[in-house]
């Protein structure tokens, strides 16, 4: 499948096609503020509170599980659309979606308060639900269909390396992996048909998820309308 040794994940050739699915990003009703999200903290842990944003509950910030939707404050934040309004592509020639994307957006603490960066190393639960849909539309046996997922050692604190987690199921089972016990919530590095007709790889240091496969499946996730997903020719 890849020739390397799986440490962040098994990053797929293009089999024969293939995609970036970009990771979710939202932004609040006020929009991206001139404070950064590590000023932030900071100050509310000095105690600060409402007043160091007007109109801006720390609550909305920091009351929300990783992976879920942030509130009924917050809407979802297109890449296509950042990048129209910074004028950053999202992905520079030769990068991937990374911590790199978006340099103009970023302040010398991190990003500004009210706009949360996408997840990284694990795709949010209602874009791995959706992919999967997508995934089970797009294979013979549907639901049915046999696969595994390996979740590379960084994923448990680099101290797993002897006991590699890898699970075997069928694409019926793939939505309960989010929850699974013993994943703390990170979705699969790879997950792949048994068959290898696809493989997808969520590699620990991007904010995008490889998905290689036939080109109707490839085309699917780009034409989709909660996806968002591109082709980066230099990344095939």
């Amino acid at each position: 499948m890849a020739g390397d040794d799986g440490l962040t994940g098994f990053m797929p050739p293009p089999l024969p096609d293939a995609a970036w699915v970009l990771h979710s990003m939202y932004e609040h009703e006020l929009g991206p503020t001139d404070v950064s999200f590590a000023e932030y903290q900071r100050a509310v842990l000095n105690g600060s509170g409402p007043d160091i944003i007007p109109g801006l509950d720390p609550a909305d910030i920091f009351g929300w599980t990783p992976g879920e939707h942030p509130g009924p404050r917050w809407r979802r934040l297109r890449w296509a659309e950042l990048s129209q309004r910074t004028g950053d592509p999202v992905a520079h020639e030769g990068q991937l979606p990374s911590y790199r994307s978006f340099p103009s957006l970023r302040m010398p603490s991190g990003w500004p308060v009210g706009i949360t960066g996408p997840a990284e190393g694990s795709l949010d639960r209602t874009d791995w639900n959706r992919l999967i849909d997508i995934l089970t539309e797009h294979s013979p046996q549907g639901a049915k269909t046999t696969c595994l997922a390996y979740y590379n050692p960084l994923l448990h604190g680099a101290t797993e390396f002897h006991n590699l987690h890898v699970r075997a199921g069928t694409l019926a089972d793939a939505k309960a992996l989010y929850d699974h016990p013993d994943e703390d919530g990170w979705t699969p590095s790879n997950l792949w048909a048994r068959n290898r007709a696809w493989v997808l790889c969520t590699d620990y240091d991007l904010w995008a998820t490889k998905v290689a496969g036939p080109t109707p499946l490839i085309d699917a996730l780009l034409n989709d309308t909660h996806i968002e997903a591109i082709r980066l020719p230099w990344a095939f």
